[in-house]
């Protein structure tokens, strides 16, 4: 863990805040129910305001309106998530890098590592492979040849990157996700199938960050696209071709079918499956274990599936289901013969 310390009143500094009460030290961050002396709390939910007057953070973010039910001292800010966010990066457990190669790491003479990436133990670096400036390259790391990594990127370990991937700067690449591999493209020939070779790579922009065990597959022709600032959290599947929109963020489990095209701004929420070769507008949101299997044209809220429910009642409910076709003719036929009757 980090040893990071600092006032208060820097820290109210660093996110436009206004402190209130007295300064102190600030070495760590948790929860309102969790924090003690030293540590920096927040809150951004009302709904657990109830905690403030008990809370033994000795600072706690907060906006303005909850500023008198602080036990100690406060930092108001607009957003308290949000100054949340901008802090906890001071308090990362990532250390500094350690300039060099690991006597350990196999690097391909060719190779361009820059004199202030760090290339880590066990670490396999392929020809023609280019690491930029401040580059993290984490232990039993893959690289095929001519992958491109961007300044200040971590791949933190086991992480495998086919040839033909580039990454741009500032990203983190978590343990054990493959980015490059084949796409599953196959053609059949009535008895079997034939494998489409998969041509094309995968480029991903700045500032995205890829959860452990996510998996994004090369292109068949031209490449797969990850724009700047997407966020994928853990075992994730994007297939070949699939183009994801700048600041997208996609939850865990969630599969995305090929050459689909997911609009900026847009949020995936976990478990949802997209299938392939549709278009999702920009600022599109979709709720947990969502099917999408048309195209989204409009920005928006979308949900698919049934919540949970006493198990009785679902049981019930699924005979239900499975009437409705029948019972929508009854209506039908019920509609006619009143209109008849009608008439």
């Amino acid at each position: 863990m980090t040893d990071f310390s600092e006032k208060a009143s820097d820290l109210a500094l660093r996110v436009s805040g206004e402190l209130v009460g007295s300064d102190c030290l600030i070495s760590g961050m948790s929860t309102l129910d969790k924090a003690g002396a030293g540590q920096l709390s927040f809150l951004s939910n009302a709904k657990y305001q109830k905690q403030l007057p008990d809370t033994q953070a000795e600072v706690v973010l907060v906006s303005a309106e909850f500023v008198d039910l602080v036990p100690n001292s406060a930092i108001v800010v607009a957003n308290p998530y949000l100054a949340f966010a901008k802090l906890s990066q001071l308090f990362d457990w990532r250390g500094p890098l350690v300039a060099g190669i690991a006597p350990t790491a196999t690097v391909d003479p060719s190779a361009e590592i820059d004199p202030s990436a760090q290339i880590a133990e066990g670490a396999i670096v392929g020809a023609q492979v280019k690491v930029a400036a401040h580059a993290y390259v984490g232990p039993n790391v893959v690289i095929g040849e001519g992958v491109l990594v961007g300044e200040s990127t971590r791949l933190e370990a086991n992480v495998t990157l086919y040839p033909g991937v580039s990454i741009g700067k500032r990203c983190i690449i978590h343990s054990g996700a493959v980015i490059g591999a084949d796409g599953f493209g196959f053609a059949h020939d009535g008895q079997g199938w034939v494998k489409i070779a998969q041509a094309g790579g995968v480029i991903l922009g700045d500032d995205v960050e890829v959860g452990a065990n996510t998996t994004i597959d090369r292109g068949a022709l031209s490449d797969t696209l990850i724009a700047n600032g997407v966020k994928l959290d853990n075992q994730i599947q994007i297939a070949h071709n699939v183009e994801i929109g700048e600041s997208t963020a996609i939850a865990g489990c969630t599969a995305i079918a090929g050459s689909t095209r997911i609009g900026s701004h847009c949020t995936i929420a976990g478990m949802s499956g997209v299938t392939g070769h549709l278009e999702i507008a920009d600022r599109t949101h979709i709720t947990a274990m969502t099917l999408v299997s048309k195209s989204i044209k409009e920005s928006g809220a979308y949900s698919s599936g049934t919540g949970v429910e006493p198990h009785a009642q679902w049981k019930r409910n699924v005979v239900r289901f499975k009437q409705l076709d029948e019972l929508s003719q009854r209506v039908k036929n019920l509609e006619k013969l009143v209109k008849k009757l009608a008439e």
